[in-house]
């Protein structure tokens, strides 16, 4: 099956799920695509073991040739990022720069560490045969919070934009540490120098930064000499992928680059609102990474549960729905909560008390495809059994997270305003 076909495919789905839900399910968008993928994929594999594979299985199973790892990390992610981060508020940001630093450096080295330590502990009771460092790479893969998934549930919430700045941009910069967790772990693992996690980290942060800055900087001073939407279209696709490519190459965080640029173009944009304004009076711009942005959401979350039709499951599979899940909360419950330690009691983010704000941000941390594009990157550094407990425990997390606390994190969030609301009330009147 070629790949156009097979995106044919997908796009079918995607607009034949679409349709239905915006009549009759009302559920939030990305959601019920995974919802409805996830769905596929069980049906096809029962039906498969039933009657034999069909022609139908076949179509869909495309995906056996279809390298998702390498479609989003080396297609797709960095205009996803760059879409998103350009709608970030700089002003909201700057207000929240302490917490967002200090949960996507320390928030997400500490979730990583204990996930692996709890992990390992119950790895040892039933009998799964990791080692430690194995246990706290899995910490490295489903510990940092997704971009995509945040960017793309979180903001149709009706959160506060407070509360929605901070879990944004440290979902779009906690990736940078992961990443450079993930390289330092699965050096030793593989007995090879795992180099110094602060020099890893430093030259992916900032190297990123300034590989980011300097080409926006000049692919805006381009931008400017024309007036044509397209012409900026094109500059922002250039500067976005040469930028993705320039780290990569170097070993800086395409990632993080593809975020700084984003807020680049968003910034510079801003600085010239006026002439943008008589230039493209139709929003081209702007429409354009909107679709962008909807498109490759719709594409992702689809993939994401149809992928699910080529997994195996481990032996280990029942032990793992609860361990991963239980795991997961607690180690971003310390997470977060060893961060609050740092930020002054008075000035919490959404005036939130230190044990209400690490309960939103622990029910609001969605993972997705980042956490399994490196979990299929441990393939061939992982003997079999262990590489297929780390790709269950990734698909149980990205699971969970987007579909259990995606829907009810509006729900909890009410809960903890009423919470807040309370306690202000109670102080208020002492």
């Amino acid at each position: 099956m070629s790949i156009l076909s097979y995106f044919a495919v997908i796009a079918l789905l995607i607009v034949v799920v679409g349709v239905v839900n915006e009549k009759w399910l009302h559920i939030q968008s990305d959601i019920v695509l995974i919802i409805f993928s996830l769905g596929i994929s069980v049906l096809v594999m029962i039906f498969s073991q039933i009657s034999g594979t069909s022609k139908a299985a076949l179509a869909l199973k495309g995906q056996n040739h279809f390298d998702f790892a390498a479609y989003l990390l080396d297609g797709v992610l960095c205009f996803m990022l760059f879409a998103g981060s350009s709608r970030v508020s700089v002003t909201k940001m700057k207000q929240n720069i302490r917490p967002i630093g200090l949960l996507a450096l320390l928030g997400t080295a500490v979730s990583s560490a204990v996930y692996g330590f709890l992990f390992y502990g119950a790895a040892y009771v039933f009998h799964m045969n990791m080692d430690l460092w194995t246990c706290i790479l899995l910490g490295c893969i489903v510990s940092p919070t997704d971009p995509i998934a945040a960017t793309g549930i979180l903001n149709k919430l009706g959160m506060s934009k407070n509360v929605t700045s901070v879990i944004e941009c440290e979902s779009l910069f906690n990736d940078g540490t992961g990443v450079a967790l993930f390289l330092f772990v699965k050096g030793i693992i593989s007995q090879k120098s795992g180099g110094n996690f602060f020099y890893i980290m430093g030259k992916e942060l900032f190297g990123a930064v300034i590989v980011a800055v300097v080409v926006s900087f000049l692919l805006f001073s381009l931008l400017k000499l024309t007036k044509d939407p397209v012409k900026h279209i094109l500059i922002s696709l250039t500067d976005v992928m040469l930028v993705y490519v320039i780290c990569e190459h170097m070993g800086f965080s395409g990632v993080i680059a593809s975020v700084v640029c984003g807020m680049c173009f968003a910034y510079m944009r801003n600085r010239i609102a006026r002439k943008l304004v008589v230039q493209d009076p139709e929003g081209l711009y702007d429409n354009f990474w909107e679709v962008v942005d909807g498109v490759l959401n719709a594409v992702l979350f689809m993939l994401l549960g149809l992928s699910v039709m080529n997994a195996q499951a481990s032996r280990h599979f029942a032990a793992l729905i609860p361990i991963a899940i239980v795991i997961v909360i607690l180690s971003r419950y310390v997470g977060v909560r060893s961060c609050t330690f740092f930020m002054e009691k008075g000035r919490m983010p959404g005036n939130y008390s230190r044990r209400e704000f690490s309960m939103l941000m622990t029910w609001s941390a969605l993972k997705g495809g980042l956490s399994l594009a490196l979990a299929l990157g441990t393939a061939e550094l992982l003997a079999a059994d262990t590489y297929l407990i780390i790709l269950n425990a990734t698909y149980i997390t990205i699971f969970f997270t987007v579909l259990i606390q995606g829907l009810t994190t509006k729900r909890v969030y009410g809960i903890i305003e009423g919470m807040k609301n309370r306690r202000i009330k109670a102080e208020r009147n002492r």
